[in-house]
C-alpha cells in the first residue's frame, strides 16, 4: 500500500513547544469537550455529533424519496396501469423530486462539510456550533413534517418546480401548494444558516500556515458551494414568498390578466434551480479530488487549475437559468447567449475530469470500493455532461424538452454527479470516524448492483424520450413503442434499490461511530482529517507547510497527539479554536465556542412550527410560535459575546487575545454574509419588479395616480434622521465615560425613526388608492414594503437586544461586537429602504404616461 510522497520531518524549531505539557492539561481539555449522554445528546452542538445527525437524516430522506421513485416506476412499468391514481401519482412525483432536491441533495453535501471541515482545516469546530445545530434541527423537523403530508393526502401535486398558474389558488385551492411554499422556503433558510457557518469557518478557522494556496480542494468546493447558496437561494425564497402572498391575499404577481406573469416564477425558480445543479456537483467533485490522490498515491495534478475551474463553474452557473426556458418564447438573441453559456460551462467541468484522469495516470490507483464509485462517477457524469451539451442546443432542446430524455439527463447529472461520489466518500472517510471500515466485499457488490441498476433504469429513458414519451404522465396507451423500455427501466430501478440495500447492510454490520478514535488512516492519506480524532478534534492544532501535511510532515500526527502544537489544552476553561487571517492563515485571536444547550433547539422547533402552522392557517398559534422562536434566539445569543479573558498563551510563547470586534471578528464576517443574502433577495425582487414592467407597461399607473412625491421626501428625511441617531449612538458609545441611558435613548429613537419612515411610505400609497390586489404593479409596490418591514423588524429586535445588554453591563466601548452587528444591519437597511423609495416613487414617474 503506497504511503504517498515523503518529505523530511518537521524540525524542533518548527514546533510551538517541545517541552513536557503541564500535568492535568489533557484531562481539563477532555472535560471541557465532554458531551451530554442519553437523550440529552440533542443539546450537543459539536460538529461531529451534528454531522452524524445531519448525514443520517439526509440519507433517510434519500431512502424515502427512493421508495417514491420505485412507486413511480411500478406505475409506469406497463401501459394503462391503475396501480396509482392520477392525483396520488402527481403527489408522489412531486414529493420524489422535492425531497431529492431539497431534503437530500443540498443537505447531504452540507452535512459532509459540517462533519469534515473542522478536522480537515485543523480546527476544533466551526465558528458557530449552535447555528449549525439550529440549521440541522430546523431542517429535520420541517422536512419530516413536510414528508408526512403524503400520508394525509395533502401533499403538493404541482411538480417539484411548482409552476403557476397551475399552483395558484384558482387551480390548486387546497393546502398542498402551501405546504411546499412555506415548508421548502423555510428549509432553504436552514441551508443558508449552514452556508454562513461554512464560509466563516473555511475563511477564518484554518490551521496556522494553511494559506488559501494550501487549502484542501474539498474546502475550496465547500467555500464556493456556500457562496453559491448565498446568492442563489434568495431567488427561490422570494418566489415562494410572492406565490404564497398571491395565494393567501390575492396579490397578482403571476396572474397574467391582472398585470402579473407566470414566467416570472420560472425566471426566479431557475435562477436558483440551475446553480443548484452545480451547488450539488461541486462538493461531490471536491470529494473526488480528495479521494483520487490518496488512492493513486500522488498529489492532485493541476491543483491551481482546478481551483480556477471551480470558481469558473460557480460563476458560469448563474448565467444558465434560461437553459430551462428555451421553449417559452423568449427573444432569439437571449436564446443564443444562454445556449452559448450552457455549452461553455462544460469547459471548466472538463478540466476537473482531465485532472483526475491525469492524477490516476501519474500514480498507481488502488481499486478499493471508493475508487470504483469514483470510476462509476466519471463514466456516468461524463455521459450526463454530453447530453447536457445536447439540450443546450436550442433546436435539439425544442424536440427533447419535457420528454423522458430530459429525465434521463437529469438523473445522469445529479445521481451520477452527486450520489456516486457520496458513496465513495462514505467508504473513504468511514475509517476516520468508525472503529472499523466498511466491508470491501459487500461494497463491491453494492457498487456493481448500483452501477448496473442505474444504467439499466435510466439509459433506456434517452430512447423513450426520443420516441416521444412526455414527462409527468401517470400512464400511457399501449402500442406507442414505450412499453418494453419502461419495463426495463423499472427492472433497473429495483436492481439499483437492491444495491442500496446491500450498502445499508454493510453500514449496519460494520459502521461503529465513536466520539473518540476511528479505525485510523488506513489509506495513508495526506490531509489533516486523518490525524488522531477525539471529541475535541485533534489534541493540538498544527502548523502546516504544504497541501498534504501528513505526506510532507511524516511526524506530524505524533507531535499533534503529544500536544506539541497550538492550544494543547484549554487556555480559558472553555471550548476554543484559533481564528486565523483569511489569506495567510496566521493566528489572530482565540475564539471561545458554544457549549451544549437547548435554546437553539427550541428556536428550531418554534421556527418550524411557525411556518408549518401558517400552512394550515392557524395564524394565532403560528404567531405565538414565532414570538417564542425569536425569544429562544435572544436567549441563545445572550451569552454568545463573553468578555475578554485577556491574552493567553497558545503554545510556543505566542500570546493571543480572547476577544475581537469589528472587521477582525467572526461575528462581523457572518453579518456581512447575511447582508449579502439580504441583498441577493432584494436584487431578485428588483428583477421581478422591472420584469413585470417590461412585459406589461400598459398596466402601470399614470402620473396622476401616483402618491405625492412629498411623502417620499419625508420618508427619506426620516431615514436620514435614523442614520444620524445611529451615528450619534456610535459616537457616544466610543467615549471614555459610559452613558448607557443616552445610548439606549438614541437607539430607541433611531429605531422609531426607521419604522416611521416605512409607515409614511406605505400610508402614502394607500391614501393614493393603490391596493395590492389591483395589479401586478401594485402587488410589487407592497411587496417592496414587506421586504423593507422584514429588515426593519430585524433591526428593531436587535436594537432592543442591544439596549438590554447595555443595561445589563454586557456592552461597552471595548465589548461591542453586538453593537457592531447592529450597526451593519442598520446601515444596510437604511440603504435598501432609500433605494426602495427611489424605485417605487422615482421609476414609475420616469416611465409613466402623463
Amino acid at each position: 500500500m503506497s504511503a504517498g510522497p515523503q518529505m523530511g520531518p518537521a524540525t524542533a524549531a518548527e514546533l510551538p513547544s517541545t517541552l513536557p505539557r503541564p500535568e492535568g492539561e489533557l484531562e481539563r481539555l477532555e472535560a471541557v469537550w465532554k458531551g451530554p449522554r442519553g437523550w440529552r445528546i440533542v443539546s450537543e452542538v459539536n460538529n461531529t455529533i451534528i454531522g452524524y445527525f445531519y448525514i443520517a437524516a439526509a440519507f433517510l430522506f434519500f431512502l424515502l424519496a427512493g421508495v417514491l421513485g420505485l412507486l413511480i416506476r411500478l406505475q409506469l412499468a406497463a401501459p394503462g396501469n391503475d396501480f396509482l391514481s392520477q392525483e396520488t401519482y402527481n403527489q408522489i412525483f412531486t414529493m420524489h423530486g422535492t425531497v431529492m432536491m431539497f431534503l437530500f441533495a443540498v443537505p447531504a453535501v452540507e452535512a459532509v462539510g459540517i462533519l469534515l471541515l473542522p478536522q480537515m482545516l485543523g480546527a476544533r469546530d466551526l465558528p458557530f456550533p449552535r447555528l449549525g445545530a439550529f440549521a440541522f434541527w430546523a431542517y429535520f423537523v420541517g422536512g419530516s413534517v413536510f414528508f408526512c403530508t403524503l400520508f394525509f393526502g395533502v401533499a403538493p401535486s404541482g411538480g417539484w418546480f411548482m409552476y403557476p398558474p397551475l399552483t395558484g389558488a384558482r387551480f390548486s385551492p387546497g393546502v398542498g401548494a402551501d405546504w411546499w411554499l412555506l415548508g421548502i422556503g423555510f428549509i432553504e433558510i436552514s441551508a443558508i444558516a449552514g452556508a454562513i457557518e461554512i464560509i466563516v469557518g473555511v475563511l477564518r478557522t484554518r490551521a496556522p500556515g494553511m494559506t488559501l494556496a494550501r487549502m484542501p480542494i474539498f474546502a475550496w468546493t465547500m467555500l464556493i458551494f456556500a457562496g453559491m447558496i448565498v446568492f442563489a437561494f434568495p431567488a427561490v425564497i422570494l418566489a415562494t414568498i410572492l406565490l404564497e402572498l398571491e395565494r393567501a391575499f390575492d396579490w397578482p404577481f403571476f396572474i397574467a390578466e391582472r398585470g402579473g406573469d407566470p414566467l416570472l416564477w420560472q425566471h426566479l425558480f431557475w435562477f436558483f434551480g440551475h446553480p443548484e445543479v452545480y451547488i450539488i456537483f461541486l462538493p461531490a467533485a471536491g470529494m473526488v479530488s480528495m479521494i483520487v490522490p490518496t488512492m493513486a498515491g500522488t498529489p492532485l495534478v493541476g491543483y491551481r487549475l482546478i481551483v480556477v475551474a471551480l470558481i469558473a463553474v460557480g460563476f458560469f452557473s448563474f448565467g444558465l437559468w434560461v437553459h430551462h426556458m428555451f421553449t417559452t418564447g423568449i427573444p432569439a438573441r437571449s436564446l443564443g447567449f444562454f445556449s452559448a453559456a450552457s455549452m461553455a460551462v462544460a469547459i471548466p467541468s472538463g478540466i476537473q475530469v482531465f485532472a483526475w484522469i491525469a492524477t490516476i495516470a501519474a500514480g498507481r490507483l488502488r481499486l478499493t470500493v471508493a475508487s470504483l464509485f469514483v470510476i462509476g462517477f466519471l463514466l456516468i457524469f461524463t455521459l450526463g455532461g454530453l447530453t447536457g451539451v445536447m439540450v443546450a442546443m436550442v433546436p435539439f432542446d425544442r424536440q427533447a424538452h419535457d420528454t423522458y430524455f430530459v429525465v434521463a439527463h437529469l438523473h445522469y447529472v445529479l445521481f451520477g454527479g452527486m450520489v456516486f461520489p457520496l458513496f465513495a466518500a462514505i467508504y473513504y472517510w468511514t475509517p476516520a470516524f468508525s472503529t472499523r471500515p466498511l466491508s470491501e466485499r459487500l461494497g463491491r457488490w453494492a457498487f456493481g448492483l448500483i452501477f448496473a441498476g442505474f444504467n439499466i433504469a435510466f439509459l433506456p429513458m434517452h430512447l423513450t424520450g426520443l420516441i416521444g414519451m412526455p414527462r409527468r404522465v401517470y400512464t400511457y396507451p399501449a402500442g406507442m413503442g414505450w412499453d418494453g423500455l419502461n419495463l426495463v427501466s423499472t427492472i433497473g430501478a429495483f436492481i439499483l434499490a437492491t444495491g442500496i440495500l446491500v450498502f445499508l447492510i454493510d453500514v449496519i454490520s460494520n459502521m461503529r461511530l465513536t466520539g473518540e478514535r476511528g479505525a485510523g488512516d488506513i489509506w495513508r492519506a495526506g490531509t489533516l482529517e486523518w490525524l488522531p480524532n477525539h471529541a475535541y478534534a485533534t489534541r493540538s492544532i498544527p502548523r502546516v507547510r504544504g497541501r498534504e501535511p501528513l505526506w510532507q510532515q511524516p511526524d506530524l500526527a505524533g507531535h499533534v497527539e503529544a500536544g506539541a502544537y497550538y492550544l494543547p489544552g484549554t487556555a480559558t476553561g472553555a471550548r476554543e479554536t484559533i481564528v486565523t487571517s483569511p489569506i495567510e492563515a496566521e493566528p489572530q485571536y482565540v475564539m471561545r465556542l458554544s457549549r451544549p444547550g437547548y435554546a437553539h433547539l427550541c428556536a428550531a422547533l418554534f421556527t418550524a412550527a411557525f411556518f408549518l402552522l401558517l400552512t394550515v392557517k392557524a395564524v394565532m398559534l403560528a404567531a405565538t410560535c414565532g414570538v417564542l422562536a425569536v425569544a429562544s434566539i435572544l436567549v441563545w445569543m445572550w451569552n454568545s459575546d463573553p468578555p475578554s479573558a485577556g491574552n493567553v498563551d497558545i503554545g510556543g510563547g505566542i500570546m493571543l487575545p480572547t476577544y475581537a470586534s469589528g472587521p477582525i471578528s467572526h461575528s462581523w464576517w457572518a453579518t456581512i454574509i447575511l447582508l449579502l443574502v439580504a441583498a441577493a433577495l432584494y436584487l431578485s425582487y428588483l428583477f421581478g419588479y422591472l420584469y413585470l414592467w417590461t412585459v406589461g407597461p400598459e398596466g402601470w399607473p399614470r402620473q396622476t395616480d401616483l402618491p405625492s412625491a412629498v411623502s417620499a421626501w419625508v420618508s427619506l428625511a426620516t431615514l436620514g434622521a435614523s442614520g444620524a441617531l445611529l451615528a450619534g449612538t456610535r459616537f457616544v458609545l466610543g467615549r471614555d465615560v459610559p452613558r448607557p441611558g443616552l445610548v439606549a435613548s438614541l437607539l430607541i429613537a433611531g429605531g422609531a425613526a426607521l419604522a416611521g419612515a416605512l409607515f409614511i411610505d406605505v400610508a402614502s400609497h394607500w391614501r393614493s388608492g393603490l391596493r395590492p390586489q389591483s395589479s401586478g404593479y401594485t402587488a410589487m409596490v407592497y411587496a417592496n414594503a414587506a421586504l423593507q418591514a422584514q429588515m426593519a423588524a430585524a433591526v428593531l429586535v436587535t436594537a432592543l437586544f442591544t439596549v438590554a445588554r447595555l443595561l445589563a453591563h454586557r456592552l461597552d466601548r471595548n465589548r461591542r461586537a453586538v453593537f457592531d452587528v447592529l450597526m451593519l444591519l442598520w446601515l444596510y437597511t437604511l440603504g435598501q429602504a432609500a433605494f426602495g423609495l427611489l424605485l417605487t416613487h422615482g421609476f414609475p414617474r420616469l416611465v409613466a404616461q402623463t
